[in-house]
């Protein structure tokens, strides 16, 4: 079952209105991608609107996180969730989003991509 991203069902008002034509393609959403911590990496690929490509990072294990004190970039291993500006939920879910502070081998470090757009964890080291 798709997720209907049009607006044609109800007025402004809150009444409902009868739909006038069939649902089209480009009304169509998907479901958000909940990229969690895990063991083993997954990443999907699909194919979007215009025929462009959408990578979606599923489970993610590593980060490429940087260091502003030194201007370097290192993959390292993420240990666990701590905190989600989004939501609390998120972090106990230890689900990845834009803003989330995550643990890794370095230290803290704030999420700076959106893994279920880009496919990849980018994150800068937070200085304590």
């Amino acid at each position: 079952m798709g997720i209907y991203q049009g607006n044609d069902f109800r007025k402004v008002s809150g009444g409902r209105r009868r739909p006038h034509r069939m649902n089209r393609k480009y009304e169509l959403g998907r479901f958000p991608t909940m990229t969690t911590v895990s063991e083993e990496e997954e990443i999907e690929t699909l194919r979007v609107r215009g025929g462009n490509l959408k990578i979606r990072c599923k489970k993610a294990l590593y980060a490429n996180v940087a260091d502003p004190s030194t201007n370097t970039v290192k993959k390292v291993k993420i240990i666990k969730v701590v905190e989600t500006p989004a939501n609390r939920e998120l972090a106990r879910l230890s689900v990845i989003t834009k803003g989330t502070i995550i643990e890794t081998e370095l230290g803290l470090a704030k999420v700076t991509s959106r893994p279920g757009q880009d496919g990849t964890v980018n994150a800068v080291l937070i200085k304590e």
